[in-house]
């Protein structure tokens, strides 16, 4: 009998596999990824810890001051610490509520003194400093924030302020991660990546999410983009942060849910109206939170160290008839959740849990906007689940599951992380079904609010963002006067405040002048410029420019005065260009006289010729991996 050919797998396996291997680790950086994955790691273990200890000092002082102290059996969420025993009336009536306005007071003016006293910078939120840090200050962060920071908002959280620990450990986590990456005498570049990392870390683990709080640190920083380059650092981090802070806190999701399921998609059509609510509220809450700052607080002749303490008698006094705004408030989401709030309380906590959050933190008290935010969100969500299910039961049968739901889509929109949230929700819930009612709200709401948001300091995209704009020009531009660049101009039209549109238009199509400043009536010198009016603002009124005429005249139609001086750089222009979008600005000299005008293209063919310098320069350029 032949014997039939038989292929051994060890053969194949030992042919092919070196050259695939080869192949494989010839486009593979192992010294550039092994070094990521162990810094990341290290960055991972520093976040789970400070996590560990922020929250560890949190529940200590809200145990000693509100729960012991002043009587209050505030409510925790199921993931830590809660149980299915509630009665609303015992828990709204503390045996010592006068205490209520002492602590928040007291936590305020402890605080105050410590950031104030040894990091400004440390006041507030917090991860509005992590994001300029990133963008405007080259990543750098005092070590020292790490403490005050933990310090002052553990103060701020555990005494009543309304607040919640994102803010905190985000600033905590950034500072750790830039630290490092200073000890280590690291680049510019990787110290930014660093200080993204240990937001993510911080965030994952004390919100167990993992994936989230990796999302959240690399979208945070934009209103429409997110960092892409921070995204497996980041994860690297959040995964070894949530790992450990779980295996020693031995917990799970923060808050357990029932079984939410989405089966109908006409529940869809009603999440329309509900995003645009979470909007127009989302809306409403930034600007009462920057104007309680800027209006009230800023203004006041006190000392920057004792408003935290105003803040906190101001939040003390809402307390004092309503105690269930006091902290992050968890624990009433996950009453929420569980179905036990009536609608009257629920719309009660989301109006002022508004205002003492913005009395907390617009006063420079120290903690996050985050939680409070997921609060309100998922009071408005309880709220108008409830409503729909009175008016349509058989389409909305699981109106507590319009609490999650409004958590991820109010947050979304008013910090402009939608995707983040989504993510960030189900880890934090355990609740996966509800991805699609999420993921379609929090866009929606993201797309109407994402002109406002909780974090000025985030820019629109990666290309408006300094940190990128000195990578793309290195340093080129920097080194170019505007003086090199700019072509005087014996003479150019000027037109004053009264000239109509007839007499603009006049000039613009005799001319090839597409920008026209206005100075002040009479002959100063220098002239007094009060605007510009631009070609491009008129060209709308062109058809009907003879009737119009008597009616429009260039104080009507000017912009604002923006311009460059002959010692600037083409640098200081080109960031000019890009906040006014103006055609072209002109030029001034020592005296402040207008002499030459500049124009974009003119940046750019100056940028090429002097990258074409630098090359030639330059024997061997290195890319950057």
């Amino acid at each position: 009998m032949a014997r039939r050919n038989h292929v051994d797998p060890a053969q194949i396996f030992r042919l092919f596999y070196p050259r695939t291997l080869l192949a494989w680790t010839q486009n593979f950086d192992w010294r550039i990824t092994g070094r990521w994955m162990f810094y990341s790691t290290i960055i991972g273990v520093l976040g789970a810890l400070a996590a560990l200890v922020l929250g560890e000092l949190v529940t200590l002082l809200t145990r000693l001051m509100l729960i012991d102290g002043a009587g209050y059996p505030m409510p925790f969420p199921k993931g830590e610490g809660g149980t299915d025993i509630f009665d609303l009336e015992q828990v709204l009536q503390p045996t010592r509520r006068w205490l209520l306005l002492v602590a928040p007071t007291l936590g305020g003016l402890i605080s105050g003194w410590i950031v104030f006293t040894y990091a400004p910078e440390a006041e507030g939120h917090g991860t509005d400093s992590v994001i300029r840090a990133f963008h405007r200050e080259r990543g750098f962060m005092r070590i020292r924030v790490a403490l005050v920071k933990t310090i002052a908002s553990a103060l701020t959280i555990g005494s009543g302020g309304s607040a919640g620990r994102e803010g905190p450990i985000t600033q905590i986590g950034a500072s750790l991660g830039s630290w490092l990456a200073q000890r280590l005498r690291l680049s510019e570049r990787e110290r930014r990546l660093f200080l993204v990392a240990g937001m993510a870390a911080g965030l994952s683990s004390i919100f167990r999410s993992p994936l989230g709080g990796a999302f959240f640190a690399v979208e945070v920083l934009y209103r429409e983009d997110i960092e892409s380059e921070a995204l497996m650092p980041a994860i690297v981090a959040s995964i070894t942060g949530y790992s450990l802070y779980t295996s020693i806190e031995r917990s799970g999701t923060v808050f357990v849910t029932p079984r939410f399921e989405f089966v109908n998609p006409l529940e869809l059509l009603p999440l329309v109206g509900f995003a645009l609510l979470c909007a127009i509220i989302g809306i409403f809450y930034v600007r009462i939170f920057y104007g309680t700052k800027r209006r009230l607080f800023d203004p006041l002749p006190l000392a920057p160290a004792l408003k935290p303490a105003l803040g906190g008698l101001l939040v003390g006094i809402l307390a004092f008839f309503f105690p269930a705004i006091m902290g992050s408030s968890y624990g009433w989401l996950q009453q929420a959740i569980d179905g036990n709030l009536p609608l009257g309380f629920m719309a009660l906590l989301a109006f002022l849990k508004i205002i003492a959050t913005s009395l907390t933190i617009g006063s420079g008290g120290s903690g996050g906007t985050f939680a409070p935010s997921l609060v309100i969100g998922g009071m408005l969500g309880g709220l108008y689940g409830e409503g729909l299910h009175r008016l349509l039961p058989n389409l909305v049968t699981q109106p507590e599951a319009y609490v999650l739901i409004g958590m991820g889509t109010f947050v979304g929109g008013a910090a402009n992380v939608p995707i983040a949230t989504t993510i960030m929700i189900s880890e934090m819930t355990g609740s996966y079904s509800l991805l699609v009612p999420l993921i379609f709200a929090g866009v929606i709401t993201h797309l109407v609010a994402r002109r406002w948001s909780l974090f000025e300091e985030q820019v629109r995209t990666h290309n408006d963002s300094p940190a990128h704009r000195a990578e793309l020009l290195p340093d080129l531009l920097r080194q170019i006067p505007v003086a090199a660049v700019v072509e005087r101009v014996p003479y150019f039209h000027t037109v004053e405040p009264g000239h109509t549109l007839r007499e603009m238009l006049d000039v613009f199509t005799r001319t090839r002048e597409v920008v026209l400043p206005v100075v002040a009536p009479g002959k100063g010198h220098p002239p007094h410029y009060l605007g510009l009016v631009l070609l491009e603002d008129l060209q709308s009124f062109l058809r009907e420019a003879d009737a119009l005429s008597p009616l429009i005249v260039a104080q009507d139609v000017q912009v604002p005065f923006e311009a460059v001086r002959l010692s600037d750089t083409l640098e200081d222009a080109l960031n000019r260009f890009l906040e006014t979008r103006y055609p072209e600005l002109p030029v001034l000299d020592e005296r402040g006289e207008i002499v030459g005008f500049l124009r974009p293209h003119q940046l750019i063919s100056e940028y090429h010729r002097a990258l074409l310098r630098h090359l030639r320069h330059t024997p061997e350029v290195e890319t950057r991996s």
